[in-house]
Formats: structure tokens, sequence, C-alpha cells
């Protein structure tokens, strides 16, 4: 069968957003957060239960907080050998383990990056001790590098099979939008992050930039957060998240989200207090 031009044109125009497509969907404020999380840097919620684990960014307290999801705090748990250097995201294995990124890392000079593995089970009195996990990204040989290649902090990582998956918040001076994605083994050593993947997220450097991930429960949904907007991958095979179908989701509501986690088929987001702005639990409405 002969194509005609117009038939090849529209077929090019099926494929591209089968592939890459835009959304709009809304935050609904379930609770404002108490101001012991008015910088919240991370949530987690480990499959079954209602409620959330979170914690704050650099500056504060070296603590796990357990939280409803009407705001009211059930718990506080003192992480006994952990320091917050600069607590950025939470991850789980949807079962008994909460694992804590300490590679916050805006100066991109940082040589003790950990992530921190908790068993909620071992918890005691309102303390825990962690296991630990150091690394570091085996393509970094300067600390810092140039500033043009300053793409080694992290504000988002996720748990799968075994394996952390880290996604990097570009800080380089000419910023394109890339955030690169490394994997390290998920127990207690000292390992090289292999590099595996780059995904480009919009050029904005204001609201392009990765500040948190979650995955699903059963795996099959991998979603990057930004100020204003959502990536979600699905369809991918393996580890390869940045080669299934993507949907971009605009939010229209640009404040500093830096935590967003899975609760069975639901987004939930929470942003740092800024002044009067932010302070908030949400849910994302209508998640397809």
């Amino acid at each position: 069968m002969k194509l005609t031009f117009k038939y090849l044109c529209a077929l090019v125009v099926i494929l591209f957003f089968s592939c890459k497509s835009t959304t709009h969907k809304k935050l609904e404020i379930l609770t404002n957060l108490p101001k012991s999380l008015k910088e919240s840097s991370g949530i987690e919620n480990l499959k079954g239960d209602d409620n959330f684990w979170m914690i704050n960014d650099s500056g504060n307290t070296n603590e796990l907080f357990e939280l409803t999801e009407l705001g009211g705090i059930k718990q506080t748990v003192t992480v006994e050998n952990a320091k917050n250097n600069d607590w950025e995201d939470l991850a789980s294995d949807g079962k008994d383990k909460i694992f804590i990124g300490d590679f916050g890392n805006n100066n991109n000079k940082r040589r003790n990056l950990t992530i921190y593995s908790i068993a909620i089970s071992s918890i005691s009195n309102g303390k825990v001790s962690a296991d630990k996990i150091t690394f570091h990204f085996e393509d970094q040989v300067k600390f810092p590098p140039k500033k043009k290649y300053r793409n080694f902090d992290v504000e988002a990582f996720v748990y799968k099979n075994g394996y952390f998956y880290l996604f990097t918040k570009n800080r380089s001076s000419h910023f394109n939008g890339m955030t690169k994605l490394y994997k390290v083994p998920a127990q207690t050593g000292n390992y090289s992050a292999q590099l595996i993947s780059e995904f480009k997220t919009c050029t904005d450097s204001k609201t392009c930039l990765v500040t948190g991930a979650a995955i699903s429960d059963d795996n099959k949904k991998l979603v990057l957060l930004t100020h204003d907007k959502l990536f979600l991958f699905t369809d991918f095979i393996g580890d390869d998240f940045f080669n299934g179908a993507i949907i971009k989701i605009n939010l229209y509501h640009n404040t500093q989200k830096e935590a967003i986690c899975f609760k069975g088929d639901d987004i939930y987001i929470a942003d740092e207090r800024v002044k009067k702005t932010g302070g908030n639990l949400y849910k994302l409405v209508n998640v397809e």
C-alpha cells in the first residue's frame, strides 16, 4: 500500500504522543503539616499501612516521624547512629524497611554520601539504629567539579528488587534539564554508584529540577517530582525506566515540593513551608 504524505505525518504524530504526553491533575490539600515538619524532604508509605513516614532535610534533627493522613504525629523516632547532614528522600522495601537518603550535595563536593537502612520492627522506645550503605559516583573525579559539570546532587531515589535507583538534581551552570540515573546495591557496604541512564525533564532551571521520586507497590509505575510537575513512567522493563510510556503531569501549583510517595494507586506530595506558603500534605486527584 502506498502511504500518502498526510498519512505519514499523522502516523508520526500518533507515535510521538504515544511515547510522551502531557496532562493536568489537581492537588487536593489533606492537611497542614505540624511545625516539626516545616522542611519536609521525604515521605514514604509501607504497603497496607494507613500512616506515612516523613523526614526533614539538612539543619534539622536525625528523626523519623510517623504521621497520620490528617497530620497527627503518631511517633517520633531518633536514629541513634545517624547524623542529618542533608537528608533528602525516603524509600522503602514495602514491608518493614525504610531507607533514608543522606545524599544532598548542593556544592557537589561531598565524600560521605550515605543511605541509612532502618527496620521499623526494631524501633524501641522511640529509638532505632540503622545499617549504613555508603557510595560515590563512578564518573565523579573532582570534588567539586567545574560548575558546568555539577550534576552530582541527589534529592530523589527509589528501591526496587534489591537496588537503589538515584536521580540527580542537576546544578550545572549550563542547565539542560538532564537528570542522571545511578544504581547502588541495597545492602551494607561501600559502593561505586553505576550510571545507567539519563532523562531530560525540561530546560527551566527553576521548575525542572528533580526533587523527589517514588515507585508503586507493584513496581510498575515510577514518578519523578519537580516543584510544579510530575513525570510518570510506565510500561518499562526492569530498570530501563525511561524507555516506556512517559506522561508529564502539570500541577499548576509551584511550591517547594520535595516529598512524594505512592499509597496504593494514589500519589501523595508534601511541600516545605516557606513564609506563608506550603507546609501541606496533598493528594493527587485522578491519577491515571
